[in-house]
C-alpha cells in the first residue's frame, strides 16, 4: 500500500523531525512518509534537516501574514496542494484553532514533554514544562504523543513513556533526557501506529 503522506510542522531545531526521518530510514516507519516540512520560522534549523533528507520544505510566516486566519488558510492550502493525509507537530509553537484541527480529525499528532495531564495546556511548552516539573518536585516525568483538537494538549493520548527525574537535574538536563529516552522513541512509533491505521481505513 502507498505510504500515508505526512507533513511535519516545526518551529526550531527539529530534533523530533530528525527522529521521524531516522525511523523512516531505518524501516521503523514504513506506513507513512514525510513528504513535507513546514515551519512558521524562516530561520528554523529544522528546514536544513528537511533539505538534507531531500524532503520538500516551506515557510508559512504568521507575522508576515498578519492574522491567525490568514496563517491557517495558507497552511491548509499548502497541505492540500501536497496531498497531506496526516500532520505531526514536532516542536511547533503555534496554537491551531478548531477551524484548522476539525479538518483533520485524528490525523494531527503532537508530542508534549510531560506525562499528560500533568504540566500541559496553554503556556506549557519547551523548558517551562521541565521547570514546572522540577519546582513541583515530581519524581517521574516523560513524554506524551496525543491527537490534537481545539483544546491545547487536550486530545486523546496515543502513547506515553516515563522518565525518571534525577537528583541535581536542571530544566536543561531534564529536557535532554526526556527527548532521548521518551520523545525520540514514542513519536516515530506513534507515527507508524496512526499511519498504519489510516492505511487500513482506506482499504
Amino acid at each position: 500500500m502507498d505510504p500515508i503522506q505526512i507533513a511535519v510542522l516545526v518551529s526550531g531545531g527539529g530534533t523530533n523531525l530528525q527522529a521521524i526521518l531516522d525511523a523512516e530510514r531505518s524501516g521503523a516507519l514504513t506506513s507513512g512518509k514525510v513528504s513535507l516540512v513546514v515551519s512558521n520560522n524562516p530561520d528554523a534549523y529544522a528546514l536544513k534537516r528537511a533539505e538534507a533528507a531531500g524532503v520538500k520544505a516551506a515557510v508559512v510566516d504568521k507575522k508576515k501574514l498578519g492574522s491567525q486566519e490568514a496563517f491557517e488558510r495558507e497552511l491548509l492550502s499548502l497541505l492540500q496542494e501536497n496531498r497531506i493525509e496526516m500532520i505531526v507537530l514536532a516542536g511547533f509553537l503555534c496554537i491551531l484553532t478548531e477551524n484548522f484541527t476539525s479538518r483533520y480529525p485524528d490525523r494531527i499528532l503532537n508530542v508534549h514533554p510531560s506525562l499528560i495531564p500533568s504540566f500541559c495546556g496553554k503556556g506549557y511548552y519547551g523548558l517551562k514544562v521541565h521547570e514546572a516539573a522540577l519546582s513541583y518536585g515530581v519524581k517521574l516525568t516523560g513524554a506524551t504523543v496525543h491527537f490534537v483538537n481545539e483544546v491545547p494538549d487536550g486530545g486523546r493520548i496515543i502513547m506515553q513513556k516515563a522518565v525518571d527525574i534525577l537528583e541535581g537535574d536542571t530544566p536543561k538536563t531534564l529536557q535532554k533526557r526526556v527527548m532521548e529516552q521518551a520523545e525520540w522513541i514514542i513519536l516515530p512509533a506513534a507515527c507508524e501506529k496512526v499511519a498504519k491505521q489510516l492505511q487500513q481505513d482506506k482499504e
